[in-house]
């Protein structure tokens, strides 16, 4: 069974945010992820939308508890509470 971490959230500074979260692409990788996406509202760039695939819900569940993840977020400029959830497939 896969799993999709999907968070979404409100940053400061879309250009800031996206230059710290590239830095995290090992912090990624140390969870297993093998695909992650960024999206961002069409008439708000800095509304963010992120998925990131993983062979497992466990993988992912490490991944957003990660206190590495935490305080990536509040480098990048992350404001206000992000939305966080696992999908698993069917």
């Amino acid at each position: 069974m896969s799993a999709t971490l999907v968070i979404r959230h409100q940053v400061d500074e879309y250009a800031t945010w996206r230059e710290l979260y590239d830095s995290l692409d090992y912090l990624r990788a140390q969870h297993g992820c093998t695909e992650d996406r960024v999206w961002r509202l069409n008439d708000n760039a800095n509304d963010v939308l992120v998925t990131h695939d993983f062979a497992t819900a466990d993988q992912a569940a490490g991944f957003a508890r990660d206190p590495e993840l935490a305080a990536g977020m509040q480098r990048g400029g992350v404001s206000g509470s992000a939305r966080i959830e696992i999908f698993t497939d069917a």
